[in-house]
């Protein structure tokens, strides 16, 4: 399932997509923000940014 995330005015600002096991952020652009495995939340570059769903953290 994705989940388009917007502004109070309705203006997207990113997507959280269902990838197999793992969510998945992407910004408005497109480009991957970051990933949720179901313990942790990673950034882009695969660093743990901490535990639980961060996600809306990255944007």
């Amino acid at each position: 399932m994705n989940e388009v995330l917007k502004d109070k005015y309705g203006v997207k600002l990113g997507e959280v997509r269902d990838e197999g096991t793992k969510k998945v952020i992407y910004n408005k652009y497109g480009v991957k923000l970051g990933y949720y495995d179901g313990r942790y939340t990673y950034d882009k570059y695969g660093v743990k940014v901490g535990e639980g769903n961060l996600l809306t953290m990255l944007l």
